[in-house]
């Protein structure tokens, strides 16, 4: 069968699957089953600087392309994770699979507060989340849509890690002028890989009461529904850092949608809505299906199709005789 293994900064993922954020929240054992069933690598439920109840019901609908959530960013609070995530990591380290633990905060400042809390339970990874669309009630418009503002946040959370030696994620929003812009102004801020994208600002609306449906009015589109905006953002952002790993997410639902995501320039894939929809079982069954294609096309190793869409097309025919771009 073809390898799987995907280089990731000084890490060496069993799988290019990388669970997303808040999926199954910190649930030790979930994560650890996330684990078992596929993932590279997985990512806690962003924790800030307070504990935060979140938004009321209904906080998530699927609106028939997709999904629609406004959780709020529900959490214990930074102090609390800590216990979580150490435990969580320890679980996981037997099984080769590194634990990202994923922040929010307040003031730019706060971010680095919050970094070097969780810090102390020693992650693999720190995702900084500066582009969640449902809280600017809360916090103010996302700095994901200012290059300076994203890079200053940056700034923070790099020195807060420095002296842990924990590398620095930070995830970017699709709504922006230019993806680019935001994706080199934090890498030359410190950050030393780009989880691209998160969800889609949107509203759902009740006909019969003339309402949006979500007790926020507002929420983040995840789903399949935004798996072209996600590809594009990843392109854009691979073209403008070229050297830079990235955790492409948003709409990955089949192998096939992964693959997709490598070939727009990401280094790993982020897996989220498919379970909902394909349930426990989606990462192996994503994982299968990817092995499945690389075997079918004569790749040996899912890296080599990393990139595939920056590169000009070579066609080689298939038993069929239809032409296949990029097989070897």
């Amino acid at each position: 069968m073809p390898t799987l293994n995907t280089p990731f900064l000084h890490l060496e993922l069993p799988t290019p699957l990388v669970l997303a954020s808040g999926i199954w929240g910190t649930t030790v054992s979930l994560l650890e089953r996330a684990a078992v069933a596929g993932c590279g690598a997985v990512t806690a439920k962003s924790c800030g600087p307070e504990p935060r109840a979140g938004h009321v019901n209904p906080s998530c609908v699927d609106w028939g392309h997709g999904l629609i959530n406004a959780i709020g960013l529900a959490n214990p609070g930074a102090e609390a994770e800590i216990a979580l995530l150490a435990q969580a990591r320890e679980r996981l380290a037997p099984l080769g699979v590194p634990l990202i633990a994923s922040i929010f905060a307040g003031p730019p400042a706060e971010f680095g507060s919050v970094a070097a809390i969780v810090a102390a339970a020693r992650p693999d990874l720190v995702e900084v989340n500066i582009s969640c669309p449902n809280v600017h009630s809360d916090f103010g418009e996302p700095y994901a849509g200012d290059p300076e503002a994203a890079a200053e946040v940056t700034g923070h959370v790099k020195d807060a890690l420095r002296g842990h030696g924990i590398p620095l994620i930070v995830k970017l929003a699709p709504n922006v002028p230019s993806i680019a812009r935001i994706a080199r102004a934090v890498v030359a801020a410190g950050a030393d890989a780009l989880c691209v994208i998160n969800t889609m600002p949107g509203m759902v609306i009740d006909v019969e009461s003339g309402q949006p449906i979500l007790a926020n009015r507002s929420g983040g589109l995840s789903g399949p529904a935004i798996k072209p905006i996600a590809l594009k953002c990843v392109y854009d952002a691979r073209k403008a850092c070229p050297d830079v790993p990235i955790i492409g997410t948003g709409g990955v639902t089949t192998g096939i949608d992964a693959l997709e995501m490598l070939m727009a320039g990401a280094t790993a894939v982020g897996v989220g809505s498919a379970v909902y929809y394909r349930g426990a079982g989606a990462i192996r069954a994503i994982r299968d299906e990817m092995e499945a294609w690389l075997a079918a096309h004569h790749f040996d190793d899912v890296n080599k199709v990393q990139n595939l869409a920056h590169c000009e097309p070579v066609y080689a025919a298939t038993p069929t005789g239809a032409p296949v771009p990029g097989a070897h």
